[in-house]
């Protein structure tokens, strides 16, 4: 189990009796030391002084360099600021070696973001859905916390595929097509992927067209199977 953001180590102590391991990552040096005490009757819990999105997870959790894909009785568990969600969902689910699934609390705005369809789509959804089936396990009111928020909070499963639902082809290439497409809200996708892309906008149409997708559709309605032909596309037409 790795657990990012431990805080005062409730949550770590209750996962020590149900889990084989725990790693905690944690940045703030006041929390260490306090997790120090809290968990010092634990033998099966490790504190990792890291910041997660400078580590690669399988380090952390030790597994060696031949190790890839996803690892069976690995999990996730966080509660993640709203300024680095996704960052740390992407970091995760992208590593060399993720979970079979990940449990996070997040915004409840963020949580309707990820679990989007078409129509409603963003970055966000896309990044996740491409690697996880997310499903929302329950609404946490901003009342649970002290001193209490000003927004309500949501709990994820993500359930993670072995591999993508999708073939993307090429990753870095999809996510460049996706960030273009994105890049200008609520404008056509022929005119937000041209300037994404730096493509003429009669080149953009064409790409679209010849991935099946009518060129003045918006990027929050594809599916990810039309993100991922675009993609394709785009590869195979070395543009952009």
């Amino acid at each position: 189990m790795l657990e990012i953001g431990p805080g005062l180590g409730v949550l770590t102590a209750a996962l020590a009796r149900a889990a084989g391991r725990v790693v905690a990552v944690e940045i703030d040096p006041g929390m260490r030391a306090v997790l120090a005490d809290v968990l010092a009757g634990l033998p099966n819990v490790a504190i990792v002084p890291a910041d997660i999105l400078a580590v690669e997870p399988a380090d952390v959790l030790g597994l060696g360099a031949d190790a890839v894909g996803r690892c069976p009785g690995y999990k996730v568990v966080a509660n993640l600021p709203y300024h680095i969600t996704s960052a740390v969902l992407r970091h995760v689910l992208e590593a060399r070696v993720v979970p079979e699934r990940a449990v996070v609390m997040v915004q409840k705005e963020v949580a309707d973001r990820i679990l989007a369809g078409p129509g409603d789509m963003s970055i966000l959804a896309v990044a996740v859905q491409l690697y996880a089936r997310p499903s929302r396990v329950s609404v946490v009111p901003a009342g649970a916390f002290y001193p209490p928020p000003k927004v309500d909070s949501a709990v994820l499963r993500l359930d993670v595929y072995p591999s993508p639902p999708v073939d993307v082809g090429d990753v870095d290439v999809f996510f460049r097509v996706v960030r273009a497409g994105f890049g200008q809200k609520r404008k056509q996708l022929r005119n937000s992927l041209a300037g994404g892309l730096g493509l003429p906008a009669e080149v953009a149409g064409a790409l679209l067209r010849q991935a099946g997708i009518d060129p003045s559709r918006r990027a929050e309605t594809l599916t990810l199977e039309a993100w991922a032909a675009l993609a394709r596309t785009v590869g195979a037409a070395a543009v952009g």
